[in-house]
């Protein structure tokens, strides 16, 4: 049951996976996608974002609950309010369960955060 918005992913037939932009070293990237990788990167760009993040992506069974995960050294609501902002970027999905909210990083959003900024194949 969640409202987040995700990084649009490009599935193409052979099922990997392709970032929502291409990787930086390909080509110019348009202005959507842009908008897409900045709205990512500037979420990340904040020290207590990347290690909410990383908490949720090393947790054990790949997500975690809020109350696992808020021990960041600043208060609930500022913890709320950093994971709010991951989901709008579209890092992080969640789901309610009773009282408790969990959260998960997608396989599919790692991927294309690692394609993005890949070096191109040595030929």
């Amino acid at each position: 049951m969640s409202n987040a918005k995700v990084l649009p992913l490009l599935e193409p037939a052979d099922g990997q996976v392709a970032p929502c932009c291409p990787p930086l070293t390909e080509r110019p990237m348009t202005a959507e996608e842009a908008e897409t990788a900045a709205r990512m990167f500037k979420a990340l760009g904040d020290p207590v974002r990347l290690r909410l993040f990383s908490a949720v992506a090393s947790h054990e069974g790949g997500e975690a609950c809020v109350c696992d995960i808020s021990d960041v050294g600043v208060s609930q609501p500022t913890v709320s309010h950093h994971l709010k902002k991951l989901r709008e970027a579209g890092l992080l999905t969640s789901e309610r369960r009773g009282t408790w909210v969990y959260y998960r990083v997608e396989p599919s959003v790692l991927a294309a955060m690692g394609k993005l900024l890949a070096l191109p194949a040595a030929t």
